[in-house]
C-alpha cells in the first residue's frame, strides 16, 4: 500500500491514447448567480475496448460527469477547472463547430428514456436514416444503412419497424433503436446512462448482450452509469465509486465487489439484497443521513458525516490517495481498518402471516375494445392474499401485471363474472362506485411519481391532504403524522417544504410512496416503486415496507422487474404471462424449483452481483399481442421444452407441485426444470 504525492489516481497510461481521459473535471451550476460546486475533481480514464462504471447515489454526480464529457451541459452549468481527453482531443476547448463534428462522429449516448430521445411524429426509419444523412450519405443508401443499423442489433423484422412510429414499439426495442442510432458512427466513445433502467430482466439481459457484442466488434469504449450494481458487475472491466462530486475509489469490476476498499463503497455493498437474503432474515443495512447538497462546502473528507470510521483526523486534513495494487485506489484516512466495517447481524423480528385472505381475485378476466376488435388483457385470474403478506408479481412489460393492479384498484372494471372481494365481501368494480372503507383500504404507488404528485404543491401540502381526507387525525396531530412519515421516508423538513418538480426522481419516489402510506392502508400496491431509486434509498425503502408489514400487518401487491428484490421481500410469487398466471408459490419454492419454464428464463437474466456466471436462457421474439394470443400454451411459441402436438393445440393444466405451489405447464412434474443457481 502506497501513500500518492499528487492529487491525481494511478496512472493509467498516456491520456492522449485514452478513448476518454478525464482529469481533474471541476464543474459548478450557476443558481441564482452563485456557482454551486458539482464536481471537484474528477479523474480517471476508458480504454479503448474497454467498459468503465460509475456508481453512487443520486446526486453524487455521475450523470453530471458523463455529460460533461461530452459537452452536454445544462445553460448554467460552467466547467472551472481539469479537461477531458477523448481520443487526445480537448472536448472542453472545442469550439462550437468543432464540438457538432467531435459529436456527429466520435462520440454517442443513449439516454435512459428511450422515448425522450425520440420524436414521437418520425417514423423509425427516417429518424435512423437521419444519422447517416449527417455523415453525408445520400437518402437511399441512408435507408439502406438504416435498415442495416437495426439488423446489426437484432430487431426482428427491420423493415417492418422502419415503418413504425415509436409509440407502436416495446420499451426494449425502443431501447435498440436508440442503441442502433448511437452506433450509425461507429463511436470510440459510447457513453450509457442507465441504459436499462425500466427493462424488465430478460430485456435487459438482451441489451446487455448486445451492448457487449458491439464493442467487442467495433472496440468501443463504454462509460456506463447504473443503480442496478449486478449490470455493473458483469458489464464493466472497471468501475469508479463517486459521492458528492469526487471519486473516492476506482478498482477492477471484481476487485471492487470483493473487497471494497472504502466506507462508501463498503455501504452501497451491504445496501444490496444478496446471497438469498429474505427480510425474515435480517434488515439491510442502510448508510445513515443523506448526501450533500451541491454546493456544500466539504473542505476535508466528502463522506466524513455519514461514515462508520470517521475520527478527528477525517474532519481536519484532507485523506489520501492510497495506491492499492495494479491501478486500484482509494481516497481514506483509515483504509487499512475498513474491513472491521461489517453488515449487521441483527435477525428481523417474527413475521407472521394470517391464514384468512383480504383480498381475493376469482376468474378475473379484463377484455379491452381496440379498434373494433377484443384485447383480453387477464384471463381468468385466480389471486389472493392474506393480512401482513406481499405477494410478488413477475413477468415482461405487456403481460398484464399493471392491468391487474389497476382491476384489484377499481381503475378499470372486470368483466363479469369475475369477482374481487375484501374480507370477504365482492366490492365493487369501479372505484367511483365503492364505499370510503374500500378506497382506504387499498392505496398504490406508481412507477413514474411525476404522473402522481400535484407539481404545483409542496410535499408537505400533498401528505397534509391524505393524512386528513383518509384517516380521523387533524390538527396538529396531522401535521405530526405528516413529520412521522416523512423522517421514516428520510425526506428532511426543507424537503418538506419543496415542491415535486425541484426534487430529483429518487426524492420524488420517496413523496410517492409516503402518500401511500399517509392514510394507513391495509393493502398497498406497488408497481415498480424502488426501480428510479439507488440501493442505499431502495434499502430503506424495503425495510420501512417490512418494519410497517410487521407493525402495521399492512399487505403488498409488489410489481417489479428487480428478481433481487422480489425474493428479499415477497412472502409468495406470481408469474404472468400474457394475461395469465403462468406459476404460483412460496417465495423459496419458486427460487428452488422445479419451477415453469417461462420462470426458469426468467432467473437466468437477473445479472448477478456476485459475479457467478450462468447460462441465461434466451427467449426468441416479443411477448405475443394480448390481441391474438397463440393456441394451447401461450407461451409455446418461445419455450425451449415445447411438445409440438399439444403445447401448440391444447390449454395446459395448472399442478400442484407442493403446498400453495402451482404450475400451468404440460410438462409432468419430474421433467420441470430447476432454476439456474443466482445469489441474489
Amino acid at each position: 500500500m502506497t501513500l500518492l504525492e499528487s492529487e491525481s489516481p494511478i496512472d493509467r497510461g498516456d491520456p492522449n491514447t485514452a478513448a476518454l481521459a478525464v482529469q481533474d473535471l471541476r464543474l459548478v451550476y450557476l443558481v441564482r448567480g452563485k456557482p454551486r460546486e458539482v464536481l471537484r475533481g474528477v479523474t480517471f480514464q476508458v480504454r479503448p475496448g474497454e467498459a468503465f462504471g460509475l456508481v453512487g447515489e443520486s446526486g453524487c454526480g455521475k450523470s453530471t460527469t458523463a455529460y460533461a464529457a461530452l459537452r452536454y451541459m445544462p445553460d448554467n452549468g460552467r466547467i472551472t477547472g481539469g479537461r477531458v481527453l477523448v481520443n487526445g482531443a480537448d472536448v472542453t476547448k472545442m469550439s462550437n463547430n468543432e464540438l457538432r463534428k467531435f459529436r456527429a462522429t466520435q462520440a454517442s449516448m443513449v439516454y435512459q428514456d428511450p422515448v425522450q430521445a425520440m420524436n414521437p411524429s418520425l417514423k423509425i426509419g427516417e429518424q435512423v436514416a437521419e444519422c447517416f444523412t449527417i455523415l453525408g450519405h445520400g437518402k437511399n443508401e441512408s435507408e439502406d444503412r438504416a435498415l442495416q443499423a437495426l439488423t446489426r442489433v437484432h430487431i426482428a423484422a427491420p423493415a417492418s419497424v422502419m415503418d413504425r412510429y415509436p409509440h407502436q414499439l416495446s420499451g426494449g426495442m425502443l431501447q435498440r433503436v436508440v442503441i442502433a442510432m448511437g452506433l450509425a458512427k461507429d463511436p470510440k466513445l459510447l457513453v450509457l446512462d442507465e441504459p436499462t433502467t425500466g427493462l424488465d430482466a430478460t430485456v435487459e439481459a438482451e441489451v446487455l448482450d448486445l451492448v457487449r457484442e458491439l464493442r467487442d466488434q467495433t472496440n468501443a469504449a463504454v462509460l456506463l452509469i447504473a443503480h442496478n450494481l449486478g449490470v455493473i458487475r458483469t458489464m464493466c472491466d472497471r468501475v469508479g465509486v463517486m459521492y458528492a462530486g469526487k471519486m473516492v475509489e476506482e478498482a477492477t469490476s471484481d476487485e471492487l465487489f470483493e473487497q471494497p476498499k472504502h466506507p462508501y463503497t463498503i455501504g452501497l455493498m451491504h445496501a444490496i439484497p444478496r446471497h438469498g437474503l429474505r427480510k425474515t432474515d435480517r434488515a439491510l443495512s442502510t448508510i445513515p443521513g443523506n448526501m450533500p447538497s451541491i454546493g456544500t462546502e466539504l473542505p476535508t473528507c466528502v463522506y466524513v458525516d455519514r461514515c462508520p470510521i470517521a475520527t478527528e483526523t477525517c474532519r481536519t486534513e484532507v485523506p489520501p490517495l492510497v495506491a492499492l495494487n495494479d491501478g486500484r485506489w482509494t481516497r481514506c484516512h483509515h483504509s487499512d481498518d475498513v474491513d472491521a466495517i461489517v453488515e449487521p447481524d441483527a435477525v428481523a423480528e417474527e413475521h407472521e402471516i394470517s391464514d384468512e385472505r383480504i383480498i381475493e381475485l376469482n376468474g378475473v378476466s379484463k377484455t379491452f375494445r381496440q379498434a373494433g376488435h377484443d384485447v383480453p388483457a387477464l384471463v381468468s385470474v385466480d389471486l389472493g392474499f392474506a393480512e401482513g403478506e406481499t405477494l410478488g408479481l413477475v413477468g415482461e412489460s405487456g403481460s398484464g401485471k399493471s392491468t391487474l393492479a389497476k382491476t384489484m384498484l377499481g381503475v378499470h372494471g372486470p368483466d363479469t363474472p369475475g369477482t374481487i372481494t375484501l374480507d370477504g365481501k365482492p366490492m365493487k368494480s369501479m372505484a367511483t362506485e365503492r364505499r370510503d372503507e374500500a378506497i382506504r383500504a387499498i392505496q398504490m404507488v406508481f412507477q413514474n411519481p411525476d404522473s402522481a404528485l400535484n407539481r404545483s404543491w409542496t410535499v408537505r401540502k400533498i401528505l397534509h391532504r391524505t393524512v386528513t381526507r383518509l384517516t380521523t387525525i387533524s390538527g396538529e396531530e396531522a401535521h405530526n403524522r405528516v413529520s412521522e412519515i416523512a423522517e421514516a421516508m428520510r425526506l428532511s423538513e426543507h424537503h418538506l417544504d419543496m415542491r415535486p418538480r425541484q426534487l430529483s426522481g429518487g426524492l420524488k419516489q420517496r413523496v410517492a410512496i409516503a402518500r401511500a402510506f399517509a392514510g394507513d392502508p391495509r393493502v398497498v400496491v406497488c408497481d415498480e416503486p424502488t426501480s428510479a431509486l439507488d440501493v442505499s434509498v431502495q434499502a430503506a425503502i424495503l425495510n420501512l415496507l417490512a418494519s410497517l408489514q410487521r407493525d402495521e400487518r399492512t399487505s403488498y401487491l409488489f410489481i417489479t422487474h428487480d428478481i433481487g428484490v422480489v425474493r428479499y421481500l415477497a412472502d409468495r410469487i406470481a408469474v404472468m404471462y400474457v394475461g395469465r398466471i403462468m406459476e404460483k408459490g412460496l417465495t423459496e419454492d419458486v427460487f428452488n424449483g422445479p419451477v415453469h419454464p417461462y420462470t426458469e428464463a426468467l432467473l437466468s437474466a437477473v445479472p448477478a452481483v456476485d459475479g457467478v456466471a450462468h447460462d441465461r436462457i434466451p427467449l426468441e421474439g416479443d411477448i405475443p399481442s394480448p390481441a391474438d394470443p397463440p393456441p394451447g400454451c401461450v407461451f409455446h411459441t418461445r419455450c425451449k421444452y415445447h411438445i409440438p402436438g399439444t403445447c401448440d393445440t391444447e390449454v395446459p393444466p395448472t399442478v400442484t407441485v407442493s403446498h400453495r405451489h402451482e404450475i400451468t405447464c404440460h410438462l409432468p412434474i419430474d421433467q420441470l426444470p430447476t432454476p439456474v443457481t443466482i445469489s441474489v
